[in-house]
């Protein structure tokens, strides 16, 4: 049978941890966080809302659409144009906040509200079975786009 190193001594008495003051002893939470079960600083709490349903917890631009997305599926353009279709990922920073429609190089198309865009990825709120999900999207995986 295993035997914990830490449960005795080398002179055979229980183990006694020190705590040092504010920490309260075992099983006491550290200074700052609510205890068992309690969200971490950022997260709830005292001056903390918890962040809304299928948002990033912490950071970011994360202005969530207020509605569905528009009730078409626009046709795939076929090259860049002023409508504000464009291929690839570049200028994609012009359509956050605004609903866009977005075509993958795998063949898959869906309605995304961009939130942010950094170098790699285009982060923001894809629109699915269940309503606006948080999602990311790698710009390298991007065909072309549309913005509404």
């Amino acid at each position: 049978m295993y035997q914990n190193p830490f449960d005795e001594s080398p002179n055979g008495q229980p183990f006694n941890q020190f705590f040092p003051p504010g920490f309260g002893g075992p099983g006491a939470p550290p200074p700052g966080f609510g205890g068992p079960g309690a969200p971490p600083p950022g997260f709830g709490g005292p001056g903390f809302p918890p962040p809304p349903m299928n948002q990033p917890p912490m950071g970011g631009n994360t202005q969530m659409p207020t509605g569905a997305p528009p009730n078409f599926t626009p046709a795939m353009p076929m090259s860049t144009s002023r409508s504000g279709s464009y291929t690839g990922s570049s200028g994609i920073r012009r359509c956050i906040y605004r609903n866009t429609f977005i075509w993958l190089r795998n063949g898959n198309s869906f309605w995304f509200f961009p939130t942010f865009v950094t170098r790699n990825v285009v982060l923001g709120f894809r629109w699915g079975r269940f309503g606006w999900q948080y999602s990311t999207i790698n710009r390298d995986s991007i065909l072309t786009f549309q913005c509404f």
